[in-house]
C-alpha cells in the first residue's frame, strides 16, 4: 500500500466485510442443509405411510396405532419391519388384525420376569 493512513483503513473494511459476507454465506448453507433433510425425512415419512396404507387392513391399522400411543419406538421398528417386507416382495396379501397381532408378538422384545418369593 502507499502507506496511506485512509487506505489502510478502506482496507480493513473491506476484509471486515468480506469475511461477514462469507460467515452469512456459510450460516445460509447450513440451514439449506437441514431445510434439504427435513424434506428428505418427510418425504421417506410419507412413503412409509403410503406403504402401510397399502399392505395394512383398518383394523391392523388401528392396532398399530394403539401400539404407537403406548410405545411409539417399538411401533417405528414394526413399522420398518413391514416397510422392508413390502419393499421385498414378502407380503403377498393385505395384513388382517390377526396377523398383526402375530407380527407383533414375533417382533415383542422378549420380558423378564421376576418371581418374588417371601420366606
Amino acid at each position: 500500500m502507499s502507506g496511506n493512513p485512509d487506505d489502510d483503513r478502506l482496507e480493513k473494511l473491506r476484509q471486515e466485510k468480506m469475511e461477514k459476507l462469507q460467515e452469512q454465506a456459510q450460516g445460509q448453507g447450513g440451514q439449506q442443509d437441514e431445510a434439504a433433510q427435513e424434506a428428505a425425512r418427510e418425504q421417506a415419512e410419507a412413503q412409509q405411510d403410503a406403504l402401510l396404507k397399502q399392505y395394512l387392513t383398518d383394523g391392523a391399522r388401528q392396532r398399530l396405532n394403539a401400539v404407537e400411543m403406548s410405545k411409539p419406538d417399538f411401533a417405528e421398528k414394526v413399522k420398518q419391519q413391514l416397510v422392508a417386507l413390502a419393499q421385498s416382495g414378502r407380503i403377498q396379501d393385505r395384513i388382517d388384525e390377526d396377523q398383526m397381532k402375530d407380527l407383533l408378538r414375533e417382533l415383542q422384545p422378549d420380558s423378564k420376569s421376576f418371581n418374588i418369593r417371601r420366606r
